[in-house]
């Protein structure tokens, strides 16, 4: 299983920036999903004491208890949902979380829905685990969401769990909660079925969009496996630390896997964490959502004046941008000669004639989109952009 996995397109994408970057090429790098702003005074000072006070001990396997507790009161305080704190599993980040949530229940024989787009690692996670993705397609014409008739359409005796993602990585589609109810109604009327829904970009959605969790539906909280974290709201990303919360039989498995795989996540990333819930980051959180929502309108703003770029939905929520660009298909690159086939050799061709690493929408599931992530100072964007522009004029 191994061997049939594909390295992840963001990651690599990301990886290669840096190279050309470290050779003295002058690249922008929109690939990676990660805040440029630094993580907020008040959890990087708490992580500094929490290693002046010698918190640099192994961590319960499921994490410390007053960090859990704080997350099942988050979860019912912003979210309406009431979780024990031996309910909740904290991990080295929310895509361990994510995996264990696929590792744990899925297996040879079952099928797993993924929408498209999807985050780059959903498919290969489930193909770790010997079960089956069935992707479901959607596009920009239907606001990139999925709807509850079509995924009744691919439900099998075989289906046993739906990942959905919202906000959405790599779209920024937020599903309004009518949208959910009408899903969540699907899923409880096939008792096999559960869902695994990542909110890691909750925090982060711009009005009048607003999150829901589909947790909240009937018959929804006993079969949710929700998976959500602080590298993004909170621009912890190098922390390494997010959480699953499920009924206590489902985390209690998922629990039993991280014992055998990394146990416990960093006690001094957990204690930093317990500050992030303080009104004064939550301020600061405010204020990078308010700069998130500036550069979605300058980024989107810019794309549709592109020609060959459309770039019909305004991203929701999440920091990034899924334009199409299908419409330069086929045109040839001015250095080689070469058509622009697919959305692998336009990211390919920015890269070497813009030095502008974007990660190719064939990584999420739709080829006819490239992804750009906004998570940048706006003289990077403007600059980004300015080179996206150049070079695609640049094509015959």
């Amino acid at each position: 299983m191994v061997a049939g996995l594909r390295p992840s397109a963001t990651v690599a994408m990301t990886d290669r920036a840096r190279e050309l970057k470290e050779a003295g090429e002058d690249v922008i790098g929109l690939s990676a999903g990660e805040p440029d702003f630094d993580t907020p005074a008040p959890i990087a000072a708490a992580g500094q004491r929490a290693i002046a006070d010698g918190f640099t001990r192994y961590s319960p396997n499921n994490g410390t208890a007053p960090l859990r507790r704080a997350v099942a009161d988050k979860l019912a305080r912003d979210n309406g949902l009431t979780y024990g704190a031996d309910e909740v599993v904290l991990s080295n980040g929310a895509k361990q979380s994510v995996s264990q949530g696929v590792l744990a229940f899925c297996g040879p024989g079952d099928e797993v829905v993924v929408p498209t787009p999807y985050w780059v690692s959903y498919p290969e996670m489930v193909a770790l685990s010997g079960a089956t993705s069935v992707i479901l397609p959607t596009s920009m014409d239907d606001g990139f969401k999925v709807t509850a008739e079509r995924l009744e359409a691919v439900l099998t005796p075989r289906s046993r769990m739906l990942i959905l993602c919202s906000p959405s990585n790599p779209s920024g589609a937020v599903y309004s909660e009518a949208e959910l109810a009408a899903i969540a109604a699907v899923v409880a009327a096939h008792p096999r079925l559960l869902v695994l829904s990542d909110e890691i970009y909750e925090r982060i959605v711009y009005p009048p969009a607003v999150h829901t969790s589909i947790a909240r539906f009937p018959g929804m909280w006993e079969r949710t496996l929700l998976v959500n974290g602080f590298s993004k709201a909170y621009a912890m990303t190098g922390w390494r630390l997010g959480y699953l919360a499920a009924p206590r039989p489902l985390a209690s498995v998922c629990n039993r896997l991280q014992s055998q795989t990394t146990s416990g996540a960093s006690s001094v990333a957990q204690q930093a964490a317990l500050a992030a819930f303080q009104p004064d980051t939550e301020a600061l959180v405010a204020d990078m959502v308010l700069a998130f929502e500036r550069r979605r309108d300058y980024v989107v703003s810019r794309l549709r004046s592109m020609p060959g770029v459309r770039m019909d939905v305004v991203p929701d929520g999440a920091f990034y941008a899924l334009p199409d660009v299908s419409g330069v298909f086929g045109k040839a690159r001015p250095d080689t000669g070469a058509a622009v086939a697919n959305s692998s050799d336009l990211a390919m061709y920015l890269l070497e004639d813009a030095k502008l690493a974007l990660v190719p929408g064939g990584a999420f599931g739709n080829d006819d989109c490239i992804r750009i992530s906004y998570a940048a100072a706006d003289d990077v964007l403007e600059a980004a952009l300015d080179r996206m522009e150049a070079a695609l004029a640049k094509l015959q």
